[in-house]
């Protein structure tokens, strides 16, 4: 019998007032529920924003470092459990072992770059055109915000989110992806275990429809960061910029990758399949399009079918299983319905697009990593975000020529050049239209203490992590004082 969880208000573990709930269920083995949930509505949304606002005043005039000292217990706690941590991520997400313990220590290295921010709030002092004026800055929180996580890396993003915002001063409601319920309460046991007090972090689940809506469109919502779909963010931004709050949001990507001649081949490849093909390209930063030019178009493509046949495909706990399933069924129906446009318009399959379903993988949500040739800038595959393990491969005869169609996009989130040319390598670098850009290296490395986002449709509001990790979450006060 699987266990029913409860939303978190007010430092408990409370019902919704719907005495509705959901399932969450292993993608790997849609026998196995891993709990149920409470399906909540307007009404629980606005109870946990009362218990924020009520813990504010308090949060916001603790000592700043003291606030800070939460996050060096946190790392602690994430380091003791990791394993735990890294067995939800495996059986809710269905990403294989390796990369879900990947996750945990990404959060880890997240959380010993977070933790200085506390020593970090700093404002500025300038002087004033008076000799009787004292003139200075300082950085105050915004009160009660909204943090929406998505399922892709559910652990990481919302810890990395929820923990500058709580550094800073704020009070946070908590909304995560239903389909990663489990390692959300698993997060609220973490900040409870290291001393955050009662309301000042407090979580919401249920439909996004339902309360993101209600969060987006809350008067006392100060600030939302949002990491998810694009259509659904720029509505949420839409909703809350309206009112004045402000909006945060990381969301989709449709990155480029463009490979000269005079790039290593075999090095690329293996970039390639680490940035389209792991964790079932279910990242936003993950490559989709492969601009390559014609003249080693050919051996690129066989290279990257043989070694997308080598990957190991099953449930996430198996001995060097490379991937595991995509998240949900509707993620699969995303991806048969991306392959069958692509083959309707008239790209050639050259491996996988299908449905995983022999030694017992029928039970799950298992595909193969897809791989399209001959795709032009017209086809759906080249425009439209598939969140799946597909790339989809575009030949060009010059570099310019593959620039230009890298930025024929409405996404702006990542992209690479794969290319020992070092004027090409930075003439890209500086005219790619994308918030994060790599030269030889996977579109979906990343490091915590550099700012992340995007442009264009990929991102909404200041970038997130790095030198720039509280300036979403604070505002400026300038104090003039006459002696």
């Amino acid at each position: 019998m699987s266990h029913t969880y409860y939303n978190y208000i007010n430092g408990e573990w409370v019902s919704s007032k719907t005495n509705e709930t959901y399932a969450s269920i292993n993608p790997a083995n849609t026998e196995e529920v891993l709990g149920y949930f409470q399906s909540s509505n307007e009404e629980d949304v606005e109870l946990a924003i009362q218990s924020a606002e009520n813990a504010f005043a308090d949060w916001a005039n603790t000592a700043v470092p003291k606030r800070g000292n939460v996050l060096f217990t946190l790392i602690q706690l994430l380091e003791e459990k990791k394993e735990e941590l890294a067995t939800i991520i495996t059986k809710e997400v269905g990403k294989s072992f390796r990369e879900a313990n990947g996750e945990v220590n990404k959060t880890i290295e997240a959380m010993k770059q977070f933790s200085g921010e506390a020593n970090r709030m700093t404002g500025e002092t300038v002087p004033s055109n008076s000799s009787e004026i004292f003139g200075y800055t300082i950085r105050e929180p915004l009160g009660v915000v909204g943090v929406i996580a998505p399922y892709n890396f559910p652990l990481g993003i919302g810890i990395w989110k929820i923990a500058p915002a709580i550094i800073a001063g704020n009070t946070v409601i908590f909304k995560p992806a239903s389909n990663t319920s489990l390692i959300s309460i698993k997060i609220i046991e973490l900040f409870e275990e290291a001393g955050v007090p009662a309301g000042v972090i407090n979580m919401v689940t249920g439909s996004g429809s339902v309360i993101g809506n209600a969060i987006g469109n809350h008067p006392k919502i100060k600030a939302v960061s949002f990491t998810g779909s694009t259509n659904v963010g720029l509505a949420l931004g839409k909703a809350v910029s309206t009112r004045g709050a402000k909006m945060q949001a990381e969301m989709g990507g449709k990155n480029p990758s463009i490979i000269l001649e005079d790039a290593n081949i075999d090095e690329t490849v293996e970039n390639l399949v680490i940035s389209g093909f792991l964790d079932n390209g279910q990242r936003c930063t993950g490559t989709s399009r492969v601009i390559v030019l014609k003249s080693i178009a050919k051996e690129l493509t066989e290279k990257l079918v043989a070694r997308a046949d080598k990957l190991v495909i099953g449930e996430g706990f198996r001995e060097n299983v490379d991937n595991g399933p995509v998240v949900d069924e509707g993620q699969l129906n995303t991806y048969l319905h991306y392959v069958q446009s692509a083959i309707d318009e008239g790209a050639t399959l050259e491996y996988g697009g299908k449905r995983l379903t022999e030694n017992g993988l029928d039970k799950g949500y298992f595909v193969a990593p897809t791989i399209f040739s001959n795709v032009t800038k017209e086809m759906t595959i080249f425009r439209e975000e598939i969140f799946g393990p597909v790339i989809g491969i575009t030949t060009v005869d010059t570099y310019e020529e593959a620039l230009e169609l890298a930025n024929d996009s409405e996404f702006g989130l990542s992209s690479t050049i794969y290319t020992n040319d070092l004027n090409k390598a930075f003439h890209f670098v500086r005219n790619v239209e994308s918030g994060v850009t790599h030269v030889n290296i996977p579109s979906n490395y990343f490091e915590n203490q550099y700012p992340f986002g995007g442009k264009k449709a990929s991102s909404i509001g200041p970038r997130e992590q790095g030198s720039t990790t509280l300036d979403f979450w604070t505002d400026y006060k300038t104090v003039y004082i006459k002696a």
